[in-house]
């Protein structure tokens, strides 16, 4: 396994020995996303420039010694979650060129444990759906198989944890949105 797809806890024990910077990690994930998001279509938004922020600061925090167990630890959130500075589309056209003022409540604490935001994730429209087909971005495809669907509505989510595109990604559940994309696409979902 490549060391930038490995799982979160490797990831963060190479990020605090220094065999790993953030900076390294993130543009090997964002490398992974231009080529293979094309056809997943994962995410929305990806965000490179913050990324390689958050990246650069979460080394820095690393070196100074006061980095918590999530420091640069590069993830997503599902596009239904504020996001501070950047677009919240909910998967719809109505929404598209929307930008929160404000972060979610995971978002803000994500943040604040250091992790690095790569960009959104795709969805079913504004969470209505069992498939991540019916987004105004497109479908979203399951990684293992580009004739299944990923399950939904976390279902960008799902695929990009699935395919190695970021390492965790956050998602929504209220009635199996984060469970059904997590058995379908061959990962961890916790509700």
């Amino acid at each position: 396994m490549s060391a930038i797809t490995a799982p979160i806890s490797e990831l963060a024990a190479a990020l605090r020995a220094k065999r790993l910077s953030s900076v390294e990690l993130t543009l090997g994930l964002l490398e992974r996303i231009a080529k293979l998001d094309p056809v997943l279509n994962a995410f929305i938004t990806v965000d490179r420039e913050r990324a390689l922020a958050d990246a650069r600061a979460a080394d820095a925090a690393i070196a100074a010694g006061h980095a918590g167990p999530l420091a640069g630890i590069p993830v997503a959130h599902k596009d239904i979650l504020v996001t501070a500075g950047m677009r919240t589309t909910c998967g719809s056209r109505m929404l598209a060129n929307y930008t929160s003022p404000y972060d979610a409540h995971v978002v803000r604490g994500l943040k604040r444990a250091g992790t690095v935001l790569v960009g959104k994730t795709n969805m079913d429209e504004f969470a209505m759906g069992s498939s991540s087909e019916t987004s105004h971005f497109g479908p979203v495809k399951n990684p293992w198989d580009l004739r299944c669907v990923p399950g939904g509505s976390s279902g960008g989510s799902a695929a990009a944890v699935a395919a190695r595109l970021v390492p965790g990604g956050t998602g929504t559940d209220t009635g199996g949105s984060i469970r059904q994309p997590a058995a379908l696409s061959g990962v961890c979902g916790l509700k």
